[in-house]
């Protein structure tokens, strides 16, 4: 039976002497050579499909584990700026000491602050906050409490829905009774619901112990088990009557976007040297001991997938041009320079891993639109009792340093295995059996 001829690189053949002496040429890299690596790959289709399976999985779990992390950061991000604001000012004391009495670093004179900050075309919303703690009792039981003084209107407004309530509704400004909400946990501990009337006792600034007698409006869970139980928001004015001042902890301040916290903070640090000013970042603690775990765990992941990447194209690569030892003697002998033998070996391990990389991005996008557009929720966290719904951030630049250092990675590998070869002795590499 008579079979179709087939072309010489399809048999393994020297290419053609027009495209050996484009070797020669500064221009050696054509596509020509491309090709001629491209069909080389195809000469063990079985092994070379392994290869950029391989390759594909490792570029793909590299990225879906990336584009997790980054959603991951851009998420704490946005919550510790929502719960903050993008920068609080305060006394320097409120940042770096411990207060003897409630509201001794505090801030005075918060309407001029407040107006001096609003001025500032990217500032959407300030918010001053009071902070305290004390006891909070049902006439029969008290317990510790953190107290969070906030305006409400003003409050709920800008930061939108943080809170799931519980029972009740959220609180208003310029009611005439004293109103809280509380947590779900300290609610069951006190048997307390909307309507309750619960007493609130702590330390006033001048050191003396007052009561005040207040409402529960509603009753909220943040998710964090811990903070339900010990978490109170009450009006600032209910603060502040209850700690016997008229200072604030804090002024929460709103940008418009995220990405101008560091200009406005080096603009309202200049215009207000008695104050310190800091960043989300600085009052977010949990965002950066998360942050910094995921950039270990994830940084490991992804040198070990790297590295076994670049096992399996070395053995692919290497058992090549073991077979091909011969093939590249007679290139030698045809006057064919080391060097031009190794660009072209390197082409080969590009053409592997650039198929792997390029489909392990297709892979990963089409994995990371499919959850945005078939939501899965992952299991609370620990210390938290909300889930949260697994999305894989599409970064470009991620994308695109992945499969560069994926190709490079692959094109170092094959030259590492075929430097040995193509300097091999003609003589010897036409005797290799």
């Amino acid at each position: 039976m008579n079979m179709p001829p087939r072309s010489p690189a399809a048999r393994g053949a020297l290419p053609p002497e027009g495209a050996r002496s484009a070797l020669g040429r500064p221009s050696g890299l054509t596509l020509m050579w491309l090709k001629f690596a491209w069909q080389n790959t195809l000469r063990n289709r079985r092994r070379s499909l392994v290869t950029v399976s391989i390759a594909a999985l490792g570029t793909a779990g590299i990225l879906l584990a990336g584009g997790f992390a980054l959603f991951t950061y851009q998420s704490l991000a946005e919550a510790a700026a929502r719960q903050s604001g993008h920068l609080v000012l305060g006394q320097p004391a409120q940042f770096t000491s411990e207060e003897d009495t409630p509201l001794q670093h505090g801030l005075e004179n918060v309407a001029a602050l407040r107006e001096r900050l609003l001025a500032d075309p990217q500032v959407r919303s300030v918010l001053p906050r009071v902070e305290f703690s004390g006891l909070i009792s049902n006439g029969d039981k008290s317990v510790v409490m953190m107290g969070l003084g906030v305006e409400p209107d003003s409050e709920f407004s800008v930061k939108g829905p943080f809170l799931s309530m519980r029972a009740g509704d959220v609180l208003a400004s310029g009611v005439a009774e004293p109103e809280i909400m509380m947590g779900d946990a300290l609610a069951r501990n006190l048997k307390a619901q909307p309507g309750s009337s619960l007493t609130l006792l702590a330390s006033t600034s001048d050191g003396a112990l007052n009561a005040l007698d207040v409402r529960v409006k509603g009753v909220f869970s943040t998710g964090v088990p811990e903070v339900d139980k010990r978490l109170v928001y009450a009006d600032i004015a209910t603060a502040q009557k209850l700690l016997n001042s008229q200072k604030v902890s804090t002024v929460g301040v709103f940008l418009t976007r995220m990405e101008q916290t560091q200009p406005a903070q080096a603009r309202m640090a200049a215009a207000n040297p008695t104050l310190t000013v800091q960043t989300w970042e600085d009052q977010a603690f949990f965002y950066k001991s998360v942050r910094d775990l995921y950039n270990r765990i994830f940084g490991a992941l992804g040198a070990i997938i790297g590295l076994i990447v670049v096992f399996v194209v070395t053995n692919a690569m290497s058992m090549a041009i073991i077979e091909r030892t011969r093939e590249i003697g007679t290139l030698r002998a045809m006057g064919t320079l080391p060097q031009q033998l190794l660009t072209t070996l390197s082409l080969e391990g590009m053409v592997l891993g650039g198929v792997g990389a390029l489909s392990g991005a297709a892979i990963s996008l089409g994995v990371s639109v499919f959850l945005y557009l078939v939501p899965v929720e992952m299991p609370p966290p620990p210390g938290s009792t909300k889930g949260y719904p697994l999305s894989i951030s599409i970064e470009p630049t991620m994308y695109l340093a992945t499969i560069a250092a994926m190709v490079a990675l692959t094109m170092l590998a094959s030259a590492w295995v075929a430097r040995k070869t193509v300097n091999m002795p003609v003589v010897q590499a036409l005797a290799h059996t």
